[in-house]
């Protein structure tokens, strides 16, 4: 298991890196397939994945992913506002057919799964969005690896232990700690490259480890989504990681906080 784990993981890191540098229409394309790949997982979970709602749910994940691609103002926030529409009218148009808890899974899925996800896309095309958008695995990917060897080694105090019983205190505060460390070192290396900032260890060392809470959100978000759902993983996509929810969790929290301070930091 732990060997095809490690491969997977190796391979899903090779094609994050070649997206990431490549950038514009093929990073796109990968964030626009692992959006939609994550929303059907993230509907099958709640049993809607061949509905209605779910149908319109993908039709309004697609439309917000289009809009990103456009240049009109504020095309992100219109692609939201039609795909809750487009969902809404066929709520009404089948009443009562379809069920409210349904109605909302399909948007909250769009919010969850799209709207986060895109958010790799749109750092990557910030100005220096090639050296900026390794901070989002660096805090997401770096927490991950460094609070499982914390936890391992010294990790005692149990935290969520309803949500994820192998996670400890000093595992939490190790993944933090790492993570910003590793952002310090990011910033030595590639620092040169992030001129938006003024002071580039700083901007990396602190999204670093600021990256790193909502990591552990996204996680522990999507393990309370499987336990309410009766499930072990989202799908099996992933040898030895699941599906495309399960290995990206902590990514789609940490890139829109990526984003958030990058804009902080460079203004």
């Amino acid at each position: 298991m732990f060997k095809t784990r490690l491969i997977s993981g190796v391979v899903i890191l090779g094609l994050a890196i070649l997206f990431m540098v490549l950038g514009g229409l093929p990073l796109y394309i990968f964030v626009f397939a692992i959006s939609m790949i994550g929303l059907y997982e993230f509907y099958h979970a709640n049993h809607i994945q061949d509905k209605l709602t779910g149908i319109l749910g993908y039709i309004g994940g697609a439309v917000y992913l289009l809009m990103l691609r456009t240049s009109y103002d504020n095309a992100p926030l219109m692609g939201i506002a039609l795909a809750t529409l487009l969902i809404m009218a066929g709520y009404v148009i089948t009443f009562p057919k379809q069920k409210m808890n349904e109605v909302m899974y399909a948007i909250a899925g769009i919010s969850y799964v799209c709207v986060l996800m895109s958010f790799i896309y749109l750092v990557r095309i910030r100005p220096t969005g090639l050296a900026l958008v390794p901070l989002i695995f660096v805090s997401a990917w770096g927490n991950d690896t460094c609070a499982y060897c914390v936890g391992m080694l010294i990790g005692k105090k149990k935290i969520f232990p309803e949500l994820s019983p192998k996670k400890s205190l000093e595992g939490l505060i190790g993944g933090i700690v790492g993570a910003a460390v590793l952002g310090l070192l990011y910033g030595l290396l590639f620092g040169s490259d992030l001129t938006e900032f003024s002071n580039p260890l700083i901007a990396c060392t602190v999204i670093g480890g600021v990256g790193a809470v909502p990591a552990i959100i996204g996680d522990l978000a999507a393990s309370a989504v499987k336990r309410n759902t009766g499930i072990k993983d989202y799908g099996n996509l992933i040898p030895g990681h699941g599906g495309i929810m399960d290995r990206f969790d902590s990514i789609l929290f940490t890139a829109p906080a990526v984003y958030i301070l990058a804009v902080l930091f460079g203004a």
